[in-house]
């Protein structure tokens, strides 16, 4: 397979989009003459910023979260969902990639007590990137990948197997975290806490509980899943503050934020293609102008000219959807054009803001049904108040991570409440059943999650059929679905992408066959 031919030493450890302030004074990245562990985190980290986006941008093409602007062309596959082989090759290639980089790191820090948390970190991250290739392409190479020239054809794991594996390395490192003596910190090295491991123990900690809750759901892992609740280290928490990566984004082309370089503009102030072809889709638009609930504060936080002006439209109407603005984004919120733009709350919030690897939101959420369903012991409607307001909060940070003075969160969320006396899914009291309450949980996520984490919001709704859609409805406020999609199914959604034509060329004995992204199911997955 093409990721794991490459001879990974140096070369893919140090990468233009590593910024100079962890790289020291006197480093050229362009001739490293060693790859330590200290080295290679964070480029490791800058590259995970990078493929988080990749998945979520995808995903949000399917979940809802854009669509295609009027008066472009040649979208293909993304509004019939008629994938091939080489739709996600990059996407593919570039988690072994980043896997590959972890790995190091985890193999050179195993046998060095003073290197723990890098090893500890490695596994995290690990766990990470390889849920997010399980949660769109299934089973995959992992016990036999990523080790180079020695394996060139890997057998693929069961996606179930992967995911116990991935638990189990969550709780190595989150012990390693908690317990290691005599490591060294990680310093300027980690740039997504600061060196901080107790947070790293969170973030760990939030990551396992996301893993299980989704093993949960699946009849054949539910069994190991309540075991590992049962065994789960409450006392180390769960993240209760955004983890954010920033390894010194800088206005240089490659350098900066990675979501205002596709959505914004480039470091020359040219407006980006992503962010002319891409607008709001009417559906989620629906949760914050009044049509299924009113949300002023999260509205105008999140979208240009709320909530009369924002273009929104419907994925495959090629004939009738508005334009994009002519020279902004309908993402951001701030004031100034191109090169001129000025910094800002919501989610652009500048060139070097903090890109956001996990939210405090999801947090607090995942952990409401994990107290609702009694996996764990908790107040789900505490959890669930307190993920709204962090929502809140991450939208209301200026580029700084400060709350912008002119925004109050704890205000705008009471407002919210007033805005939507009867709503379930605002008042998590007036949900009179499980049901009402699980969607309350997961209609919350995808508005926190919206333009920040495509890629989890998908996983949800394929997961619980929340937030709910009309099947087969072309009404664009009922539903997300492509107007113009192939799909066998009820709800006309794909559940899952192909794999890389590179492994039939490549792997051609192990890649799975007779794949369907519209009946092949990943193991968590609702029917």
């Amino acid at each position: 397979m093409k990721n794991i031919l490459r001879l990974f030493i140096l070369a893919s450890f140090i990468s233009l989009t590593s910024c100079e302030s962890f790289l020291g004074d006197n480093v050229n990245p362009n001739q490293a003459t060693s790859a330590t562990p200290q080295l290679v985190l964070p480029n490791a980290l800058t590259s995970s910023a990078n493929l988080l986006l990749s998945y979520s941008t995808s995903a949000q093409w399917i979940n809802g979260y854009t669509v295609n602007a009027g008066g472009y062309g040649g979208w293909g596959a993304t509004v019939t969902y008629n994938m091939t082989t080489t739709s996600y090759n990059g996407l593919w290639s570039a988690t072994y990639d980043d896997l590959i980089n972890y790995q190091y790191i985890e193999d050179q820090s195993a046998e060095d007590p003073g290197l723990a948390y890098y090893n500890a970190a490695a596994k995290t991250m690990k766990a990470f990137d390889y849920a997010m290739l399980v949660d769109v392409f299934g089973d995959a190479p992992y016990t036999e990948a990523l080790s180079g020239s020695e394996n060139v054809t890997p057998v693929y794991d069961s996606q179930t197997a992967i995911y116990q594996d991935l638990v189990a390395q969550l709780s190595t490192a989150v012990t390693i975290f908690t317990t290691a003596e005599g490591a060294n910190g990680l310093g300027s090295a980690d740039v997504m806490f600061g060196g901080d491991v107790t947070m790293w123990a969170k973030f760990a900690n939030t990551l396992k509980l996301r893993l299980l809750i989704k093993m949960a759901s699946a009849s054949e892992t539910s069994s190991f899943a309540a075991s590992e609740f049962a065994k789960m280290n409450t006392s180390v928490g769960f993240l209760t503050s955004d983890a954010k990566i920033n390894p010194g984004y800088i206005a240089t082309s490659g350098k900066q934020n990675p979501l205002w370089e596709r959505y914004h503009s480039n470091a020359a102030g040219s407006l980006s293609g992503s962010g002319r072809s891409a607008i709001p889709s009417t559906y989620t638009y629906t949760f914050y102008n009044g049509n299924k609930l009113l949300d002023q504060g999260r509205g105008y936080a999140t979208y240009r000219s709320y909530p009369a002006g924002t273009p929104k439209g419907q994925l495959g109407n090629l004939v009738d959807n508005p334009a994009a603005l002519s020279n902004q984004t309908a993402w951001y919120v701030g004031s100034g054009t191109g090169a001129d733009a000025t910094n800002s709350i919501g989610l652009l919030k500048g060139r070097t803001a903090d890109f956001p690897i996990m939210l405090a939101a999801e947090s607090y959420l995942l952990q409401a049904e994990a107290y609702m369903k009694g996996y764990l012991s908790g107040d789900d409607k505490d959890a669930f108040d307190k993920g709204i307001l962090a929502s809140y909060r991450y939208l209301y940070e200026d580029i700084s991570g400060a709350t912008s003075s002119d925004w109050d969160p704890a205000t705008d969320v009471q407002l919210y409440k007033d805005d939507n006396p009867d709503s379930y899914l605002v008042h998590y009291e007036q949900a009179s059943s499980p049901a009402e309450k699980l969607e309350a949980i997961i209609t919350q996520k995808y508005i926190a999650f919206n333009f920040i984490n495509g890629h989890e919001s998908w996983a949800d709704f394929r997961r619980t059929a929340y937030p709910k859609i009309v099947n087969g409805s072309s009404n664009p406020a009922l539903s997300f679905a492509s107007i113009l999609s192939t799909s066998t199914r009820a709800d006309e959604l794909p559940v899952r992408y192909l794999y890389a034509s590179t492994e039939f060329q490549l792997n051609p004995a192990n890649v799975p066959t007779g794949i369907n992204q519209f009946t092949s199911l990943i193991f968590w997955q609702a029917q």
